[in-house]
């Protein structure tokens, strides 16, 4: 997993997207800690040690996460663990695969060109 840049510490307001996973992710703080949570399931007091902003920020960049379906929690005990979830991450990449082909395409016919004229 690529190790996403921490966003500057904050007290972190931060808008509800409601259950749109696109709106959710929008936010770089958002997407590192979905990343990290890709590596397995943490304590969000793990999470906040990997990024630049409050424990408060975390909980409620969490929060956006969970009602968009990205992530789920668990009590063990005191601590809320995270987890990724899979499926609703397959939507997301579901949408990314058709520009993914497109841009497949137009580099295959670039590196098509780029052949014929060298």
């Amino acid at each position: 997993m690529t190790n996403a840049s921490p966003a500057p510490k904050s007290r972190g307001k931060t808008s509800g997207t409601g259950n749109d996973p696109f709106a959710a992710i929008a936010d770089p703080t958002r997407r590192a800690l979905l990343d990290m949570l890709l590596e397995g399931e943490q304590p969000v007091a793990a999470l906040v040690d990997r990024v630049d902003v409050t424990f408060g920020a975390v909980s409620q960049h969490l929060k956006i996460l969970r009602e968009a379906g990205l992530v789920e929690r668990r009590a063990a005990g005191r601590q809320r663990i995270y987890s990724a979830r899979a499926a609703r991450l397959a939507e997301v990449d579901a949408w990314v695969a058709q520009y993914r082909r497109f841009w497949s395409e137009k580099l295959d016919t670039l590196g098509d060109y780029l052949d014929e004229t060298s």
